[in-house]
């Protein structure tokens, strides 16, 4: 018997697609990596919820109540629907309307314009799918969530910064950026304005509740050659330790015609269920909806029923007062630490979030904070590792700058925050000092 054998059939190399390289390089698996690898180095980067804190008792209890009723559970258990559970829906509905402090009917909201989804990330992929192609602009604060420069980068879109300052993004800027794109002849290309409304990952800064309307109208006019969506991210809404309630971006678009808001339940409740949802402008349902469809026909109907009972039962609220009274402990922490440890440094300051999980701190202009400079080197020698501040500016023309650094304090206890920023700090002066 004659014939070739399985080591000598020649293996061609595979052609990936575009969009391989477009995403190739993130550095959201690298960080992640490393906080769940590296155990003895305090991690001030990874984004991730107190583990202490996540909600073990009222989740049994709802998956109790769920499977008591063998009709609820085997619905849980079948497919579910590309939109998402009805069920669900409703208490999202409820819900939202709670955090708008107003009624489900003042929302004027169709059932089909919420969208469950796997967490708020899969809306701001699906989002991106859904209005770029290759070349296409996406306005950004700079700095801003760099996990969604990624997503666009994916999608071989351009992410364009707009200045921001303790207010969120400059509204003067933005319009001064699209009266630059449309000399350019770029206006077209323009189709997305992406936002993070609330205690922004990576500064902690909540846009001015001036600004938020301001950024509807700038939309609307600007809306020229085709319509440009405002993305509104509100994932970090209900962490909320002081500092005003601000009503949406979303609240501000009175026609519904031009804001997208999205929410997640992994910041507030648990980000195991990876429960999120989407409410979107009419017109957007049908096509989001066949996107989605292609991808999963439906997120985990599962969990999406376990968190309707979460809903149903009361049991999301008091868990949120929970992380509430944890993560401001946590918060004040790290800016007594900050106080402590840098406030006698030169060119050195941070903000104070009234929410959320990070702080932002600037450093002296020399001082290159990213993975390629002398202080993250340094930091990891003394055991603590920061997210690079270059990593939220978006590549392009400008030059990110390079003496920021996002600090979180979700994941650390309080113990850990101080021994963290301590190792910072000495870092830091080690730097300076060459």
């Amino acid at each position: 018997m004659t014939g070739k054998t399985c080591e000598s059939v020649p293996t061609a190399t595979p052609r990936f697609s575009q969009r391989r390289w477009f995403a190739a390089d993130q550095a959201i698996s690298f960080l992640m990596r490393q906080a769940v690898e590296n155990r003895n180095v305090i991690s001030l980067a990874a984004g991730l919820v107190d583990q202490e804190t996540l909600p073990v008792d009222a989740t049994r209890a709802a998956f109790e109540r769920l499977f008591a009723d063998p009709e609820r559970a085997r619905a849980a258990l079948q497919y579910g629907t590309t939109a998402g559970a009805e069920r669900l829906r409703v208490q999202v509905a409820q819900h939202l309307a709670r955090l708008e402090g107003c009624s489900v009917a003042e929302l004027h909201i169709d059932p089909d314009q919420i969208l469950l989804t796997t967490g708020s990330q899969q809306t701001l992929a699906l989002i991106a799918d859904l209005l770029l192609d290759p070349g296409d602009i996406c306005l950004v604060a700079a700095p801003t969530y760099f996990v969604f420069l990624g997503t666009l980068s994916g999608v071989g879109a351009r992410a364009v910064p707009v200045p921001a300052d303790e207010d969120g993004m400059r509204v003067d800027a933005l319009e001064e950026e699209l009266a630059r794109l449309e000399r350019a002849g770029e206006l077209a290309r323009v189709k997305l304005i992406y936002v993070v409304s609330y205690y922004e990952n990576p500064t902690g800064v909540s846009l001015a509740a001036e600004r938020r309307g301001e950024l509807v109208d700038i939309a609307r006019r600007w809306s020229k050659e085709n319509r440009i969506f405002i993305l509104e991210d509100t994932a970090y809404r209900e962490l909320r330790y002081d500092g005003p309630d601000l009503p949406s971006v979303w609240r501000c678009d009175g026609s519904q015609e031009t804001v997208i808001l999205t929410h997640t339940f992994s910041k507030s409740f648990s980000p195991g269920l990876r429960v999120g949802f989407t409410v979107v402008p009419r017109e957007l349902v049908r096509p989001l909806c066949d996107l989605k469809g292609n991808e999963d026909f439906g997120s985990a109907n599962l969990n999406q029923h376990l968190l309707a009972t979460i809903l149903e039962e009361g049991l999301h609220e008091p868990h949120v007062q929970k992380l509430r009274r944890s993560y401001r402990l946590k918060r004040d922490a790290m800016l007594a630490a900050a106080e402590k440890h840098f406030g006698s440094l030169q060119e050195v300051s941070w903000y104070r979030p009234h929410g959320g999980l990070y702080v932002w701190m600037s450093l002296p202009p020399e001082i290159d904070t990213g993975f390629d400079g002398p202080l993250f080197q340094r930091a990891t020698e003394e055991g603590v590792m920061y997210v690079p501040g270059e990593l939220c500016f978006p590549a392009g023309d400008c030059e990110p700058e390079r003496n920021h650094l996002r600090l979180s304090f979700g994941v650390q206890s309080v113990e850990g925050i101080a021994v963290g920023m301590a190792r910072l700090a000495r870092a830091v002066q080690a730097v300076l000092a060459r």
